[in-house]
């Protein structure tokens, strides 16, 4: 039997064009009535569209006329930051097909060949198109050309849209059609079902993003989770436009979603499989979980707080799977809890989310990587947070994680990445020229590197045209680094202490007390803000204190009087400046986490 379903996905590297191209496709088959469309109509969270980026995948359904017939369409939109590649591989794993699409004035970046190999592996049909052709620094022939290369096609495959005009998307829409296939059918009506992603509702407990194989799903049918074996029953089924509604029944092939009423943590997980009783055992493949890149600890400014930061993190992850957290203890910072992140921006998102969506006031410790640390007695073990890291003097082996990195640039900034680099600690490993001149960079470099800011410095080096794809390599390799610790007033501050590389800790310590003498509020005393490592104070500012005029309120007398007033409040100053402690504000916090 002919189905006139097309799943299928656009992947893209960041800012190519994607989500506007998204919305000319809603705009065209009218799937959102014209006095609600907007930009970027698919990205749902506020921070989404502050940003301008995609960090969730949605899903919309959209009915197409090609060649005199309705097919149903599911879209599913992707991210294209490198931080949230786990969203792209679960949405490609729900769909046929993608449409991969390169800015015809930027051309192929490495994201793009990391996304699209990953497409292939999947043995999905890959259309290739350029967008923004309307603009007048598009190079459409030699990026077509590029585009080719990359993809093995035919120039004469690739489709020219424009998602700011609408050119070229009816075309792309009906290739949809032509050559991404219809949804495998089989003659087994035993409900299967991949779970690709899950929301959380206050009311109706998880709702489950769902892609169907094989069978159908309606309201009152009985489930069960195949990796846990829990069943439940069907709320509701429905389908999104982007918005949910409700349908009556969900059919092979389909893409919708699952109201499970279920309101506990840890019962749905991403890529676990739908079964009825009649087929327990029919499980499909499902996806890796991802691995964390960096750690930072997060504790509640109050610790009356602690409880509520435990159902916040709780809560958000039943939003992003990718976040993992495991509670820890600080004898300054009290509990709080070490979490694991997919990249700098996804720990930002995160954080942010915890400040908006739940009215959190929280203390955030400097990023780290995971190390693996032999003592001096032979123990070996591995450390996550630079405040607990073991003084240098009881360490006999450090060991870090590198990565593989690859690096597209234009040839007019080649010259300047070179020693941008060697900073980085990154080894060269080979280059390779394009057609249009731009240069690929295979290197390797220390994971701690490559999350010490290089994404911001690459693209500042570059002009914004250079970009960068990684994945981790499995073994540690010896790390030659210190453990960084901050005072304020004298008293350390473990959320600030990091872990530097050795040849770099003047300049990082430098670097990390200046800013916070720029941001740091002044107090009433004067304020020392040190760095120190291996034992000795390397870096030091001093915050000037408050100046109020105490003589103010004195009318005539002897001078004496306002003399008094002032030694007075002399030895106020000095008096706290020895016995007083500092209140950080949460924004500082968050600022030093950030690279401003």
């Amino acid at each position: 039997m002919k189905s006139n379903i097309r799943n299928f996905s656009i992947i893209a590297h960041i800012d190519h064009g994607k989500s506007t191209l998204a919305d000319r496709m809603i705009e065209l088959t009218n799937t959102v009535d014209a006095r609600l469309m907007k930009d970027q109509l698919l990205d749902q969270m506020e921070l989404e569209r502050e940003r301008g980026i995609t960090i969730k995948m949605q899903p919309v359904r959209m009915s197409h006329d090609f060649d005199n017939q309705k097919y149903q369409i599911n879209l599913i939109d992707t991210p294209g930051h490198i931080d949230f590649g786990y969203e792209v591989s679960r949405a490609l794993s729900a769909v046929e097909g993608v449409v991969l699409l390169v800015d015809a004035t930027q051309g192929v970046q490495a994201q793009t060949l990391t996304t699209l190999n990953l497409a292939k592996e999947l043995g999905l049909v890959i259309i290739p198109a350029l967008s923004k052709i309307d603009s007048p620094l598009a190079r459409k022939d030699e990026i077509s050309i590029e585009l080719a290369e990359a993809t093995g096609l035919d120039l004469d495959e690739i489709h020219y849209v424009s998602g700011k005009t609408g050119e070229g998307v009816k075309d792309l829409l009906d290739t949809v059609v032509k050559k991404i296939p219809e949804p495998e059918q089989t003659a087994d009506q035993n409900t299967q079902a991949m779970i690709f992603d899950f929301q959380y509702d206050n009311h109706r407990g998880i709702i489950i993003y769902s892609r169907l194989f094989k069978g159908s799903i309606k309201k009152g049918d009985q489930l069960y989770f195949a990796n846990l074996g829990k069943s439940f029953n069907v709320n509701e089924v429905g389908i999104f436009t982007p918005l949910e509604k409700p349908i009556d029944i969900l059919s092979a092939g389909e893409i919708g979603y699952i109201i499970t009423g279920i309101k506990e943590p840890g019962i749905v997980s991403v890529g676990d499989s739908l079964v009825t009783a009649a087929n327990r055992d029919d499980v499909l493949g499902g996806f890796e979980h991802p691995s964390p890149v960096i750690w930072a600890s997060i504790y509640p400014e109050s610790q009356d707080d602690f409880a509520l930061l435990r159902q916040s993190l709780e809560r958000l992850k039943l939003t992003d799977s990718s976040l993992s957290f495991e509670e820890e203890a600080s004898m300054v910072l009290g509990r709080g809890f070490r979490c694991g992140f997919l990249g700098m921006l996804h720990l930002e998102i995160i954080t942010e989310r915890l400040v908006r969506e739940f009215a959190l006031e929280i203390i955030i410790a400097s990023p780290s990587i995971a190390y693996e640390v032999t003592d001096k007695s032979g123990e070996t073990e591995i450390f996550y947070s630079a405040s607990n890291f073991p003084e240098h003097g009881d360490i006999q082996l450090i060991k870090e994680q590198w990565c593989h990195c690859e690096v597209i640039a234009p040839a007019e900034h080649t010259d300047g990445l070179i020693p941008l680099f060697y900073d980085f600690e990154a080894q060269i490993i080979n280059t390779k020229v394009f057609g249009d001149g731009r240069t690929k960079f295979k290197l390797e470099m220390p994971l701690r590197e490559l999350m010490r800011g290089f994404f911001d410095d690459l693209k500042r080096v570059s002009s914004g045209y250079a970009s960068i794809s990684y994945e981790l390599l499995p073994e540690f390799k010896p790390a030659d680094v210190v453990k960084m610790t901050v005072l304020i007033a004298e008293d350390e501050v473990p959320a600030f202490s990091r872990i530097v590389s050795e040849r770099k800790v003047e300049s990082e310590a430098k670097k990390v007390v200046e800013k916070l003498h720029k941001i740091l509020p002044r107090q009433q005393f004067r304020t020392k803000i040190q760095a120190s490592a291996k034992g000795r104070i390397i870096a030091s500012e001093t915050l000037s204190a408050f100046r109020k005029d105490v003589t103010a309120g004195l009318y005539g007398g002897d001078v004496t009087r306002k003399r008094k007033k002032l030694e007075q409040q002399k030895k106020g100053k000095k008096r706290r400046a020895q016995h007083g402690s500092v209140t950080i504000p949460q924004d500082v916090f968050l600022k030093m986490v950030r690279e401003e």
